[in-house]
């Protein structure tokens, strides 16, 4: 099979660590007999240095002709300033916009292998698989916003439809179908008439899966939950505002944001990417996690359809944690972490050699090849 993919590799560390999942996707197309076609586009930071524009309308294209996108990161300390018209963020939303990508799934899960990297006891995170589903087009960050004149005030307009929250919704619960059976809503109904729409819509919706339950959780207990008892969750479905929060809250579950991935998806396209950002200090020193890069694309094998090859990629993930095949935010800076570059190797060598289970420790600890 044949498939065109959109690479942005985006700012900081963003193509270091796409450059690894290309090579997993590499070792995949040569194991399964497919061709990977990477058409690079530019956006964000390095958009606007070269074009003035951090979404340049050939990038829109690129995507829209593509059968998946593989997003790295966006952002620069440089265009920090709130005050700059131009900003490198807003060419994700304006790429989510015109892509229609209203869906952000992002599963987090508590690898046994990094509970002692948490902040958070063993026993409260062990066996944690959560799915969040956050709504990428409505809300807060796309209504209307002013300062006034004066500058002493202003206002950012939270709005959404019904057929906004329908469309998510029916993902959210055909995905809980398929894992425990859960659903729990996340909002702010005692306060805003936004999360009572959302209460109203979501209930009337799950009339329709009588095999899943509906849980319904205020923002801010949910928050509390998450971190006390986060094994109560299966499927969390929210806004864009409280899904972006609570995103970032549920990496301390996982025990590195590194392995974090993402994918947003609308009716024809969908873009997958790690959730982590820029991290413009790690950027060009080769010690960048690029595993939620990598798992990123095996989110996109997945939504393809190609899910044998996914399950490849999330193995070599495994068989590198197994290991202590992982970079400095994982491993620590006092022991021997690989490279960014060495991971990816690693990753590619084990799919390449998935039946051969003689691994060669002393080359893996001396960042070579680790297959023998």
């Amino acid at each position: 099979m044949k498939y065109t993919i959109a690479v942005i590799p985006g700012d900081g560390i963003g193509p270091e660590v796409t450059n690894q999942a290309k090579k997993a996707l590499d070792a995949v197309a040569e194991i399964y007999d497919h061709v990977f076609l990477y058409k690079e586009a530019q956006m964000g930071a390095c958009a606007i240095d070269a074009t003035g524009n951090p979404l340049p309308e050939e990038t829109i294209e690129i995507c829209k002709k593509a059968d998946a996108i593989l997003f790295g990161a966006i952002g620069d300390p440089k265009y920090n300033d709130p005050s700059l018209k131009i900003r490198p963020e807003q060419a994700l939303l304006n790429l989510r916009q015109e892509l229609d990508l209203f869906c952000n799934r992002n599963p987090v899960r508590a690898y046994d292998q990094l509970i002692k990297n948490s902040p958070l006891r063993r026993e409260i995170i062990k066996g944690t698989d959560i799915v969040i589903y956050r709504e990428l087009t409505g809300g807060i960050y796309f209504g209307k916003k002013e300062l006034s004149k004066d500058g002493l005030s202003a206002y950012d307009v939270c709005s959404y439809t019904v057929a906004q929250i329908s469309r998510i919704t029916h993902l959210a619960f055909k995905d809980a179908q398929t894992r425990n059976k859960k659903v729990t809503l996340i909002d702010k109904s005692n306060v805003l008439e936004t999360s009572r729409l959302w209460r109203k819509t979501v209930t009337e919706i799950a009339k329709e899966y009588k095999d899943v339950e509906l849980e319904h959780l205020y923002v801010d207990n949910a928050t509390m939950k998450l971190i006390l008892n986060p094994k109560k969750f299966d499927v969390i479905l929210t806004e864009n505002l409280f899904g972006d929060i609570i995103s970032d809250e549920a990496s301390v579950i996982s025990g590195s944001i590194g392995l974090l991935a993402s994918s947003s998806i609308g009716n024809d396209n969908a873009l997958f990417a790690p959730v982590h950002g820029t991290f413009p200090e790690a950027k060009g020193k080769d010690i960048a996690n690029p595993l939620a890069s990598i798992l990123s694309a095996a989110l996109m094998l997945e939504h393809l359809g190609l899910n044998e090859e996914a399950d490849a990629i999330e193995r070599a993930v495994e068989k590198s944690l197994d290991l202590n095949i992982t970079t400095v935010d994982i491993k620590g800076k006092n022991k021997y972490a690989a490279p960014t570059s060495k991971v990816g190797d690693f990753i590619a060598d084990y799919i390449l050699n998935q039946e051969d289970s003689n691994l060669n420790f002393i080359n893996i600890h001396a960042g070579q090849s680790t297959i023998i």
